[in-house]
C-alpha cells in the first residue's frame, strides 16, 4: 500500500517528526501492506506531542498551592534586602516631604525658572480644575456644584503651611481630594509646590516686593506690527514692553 505509506510519511513530516518515514518503511517490510496503517496509528500515539512547544509547561496559577515550598505558597515574598529598580528612595525627604514625622519647609533642590515653568504646567493640568489657576479655590469643578469647595491657597493658614505639607497632600490626599501619586511623579510634585508658593506671593505681594525698575501695574504689551488676527498669533516686542528705566 504505497499510497498509505506516502500519506503517513508526509503527515508526520508536517507534524515535525521526520523519523516517521523510517518507521513506516520498516513496518511495511516487516508486516506487509498493512504495516503502513499500523505504523501510522502507532506514530500518531507516539509523536502526537512533538509540536506542543510551550502549550503545556510547569506553572502556578496566582495564589495557588505549591508543594515545592515548605509554606505551600506559590506567591513568594521579595528577597530580603533587595530593592526594585527605581525604588531605592535614599533621599527620604524628596519622597515624603517630611523630616521625621513633621512636614519640612524647604525645597529638596534649587528653584529655577525651569522648575517654576514645569510646576505651572503641571498645576494647570492637575490642580487648576478645582483650585483655579490663581489658587483661590474657584475652579471649574466647584463652580459646577462640587459638594465641597477646596480652600484657597491665599488663606492665612495655607500661606503659613510648610512646603512639605503641600507635597504630602498631593502624595496621600486630604479629605475629599484624592492622592495624585500615580499621576504626578515626585519631582513634578515638588515643582508644583514651588509654583504654589509663587502663586501665593503673586496674589499677596505689596509694592515693596516689586523689583526696582518695574511699574505696578505693568504697561500694556507692545506688539510687532499688527496684534494678530484669528489666523495669526500676536508677537510681543519685548524691548518696547520694558519699563522706561531699562531703556536708559
Amino acid at each position: 500500500m504505497p499510497h498509505l505509506r506516502n500519506i503517513s510519511s508526509s503527515l508526520f513530516f508536517k507534524l515535525g517528526c521526520p523519523t516517521s518515514r523510517f518507521f513506516c518503511e520498516k513496518w511495511e517490510r516487516a508486516l506487509g501492506p498493512c504495516g503502513s496503517v499500523m505504523a501510522l496509528l502507532l506514530a500518531m500515539s507516539l509523536f502526537s506531542a512533538c509540536r506542543i512547544d510551550m502549550h503545556v509547561q510547569p506553572r502556578q496559577n496566582p495564589l495557588s498551592r505549591s508543594d515545592f515550598f515548605a509554606d505551600q505558597r506559590s506567591e513568594r515574598p521579595p528577597v530580603e534586602g533587595t530593592v526594585a529598580r527605581g525604588q531605592l528612595h535614599e533621599d527620604s525627604y524628596l519622597y515624603t516631604g517630611k523630616v521625621g514625622n513633621t512636614p519640612g519647609d524647604y525645597m529638596p533642590f534649587p528653584v529655577t525658572r525651569q522648575v517654576l515653568e514645569r510646576g505651572r504646567e503641571r498645576y494647570n493640568i492637575y490642580c487648576s480644575p478645582c483650585h483655579s489657576r490663581v489658587g483661590d479655590g474657584n475652579g471649574f469643578i466647584p463652580s459646577r456644584g462640587f459638594a465641597r469647595k477646596p480652600p484657597s491657597f491665599h488663606d492665612q493658614r495655607l500661606q503659613k503651611a510648610p512646603l512639605g505639607y503641600f507635597y504630602d497632600v498631593m502624595t496621600n490626599g486630604f479629605g475629599t481630594m484624592p492622592d495624585y501619586a500615580s499621576q504626578v511623579p515626585p519631582q513634578d510634585r515638588w515643582n508644583i509646590v514651588a509654583y504654589i508658593r509663587a502663586l501665593q506671593l503673586s496674589q499677596n505681594a505689596t509694592r515693596a516686593d516689586v523689583p526696582q525698575g518695574q511699574t505696578v501695574p505693568s504697561g500694556p504689551p507692545q506688539f510687532r506690527s499688527q496684534p494678530g488676527s484669528g489666523a495669526t498669533l500676536p508677537v510681543i516686542d519685548s524691548k518696547k514692553s520694558l519699563p522706561a528705566e531699562e531703556h536708559k
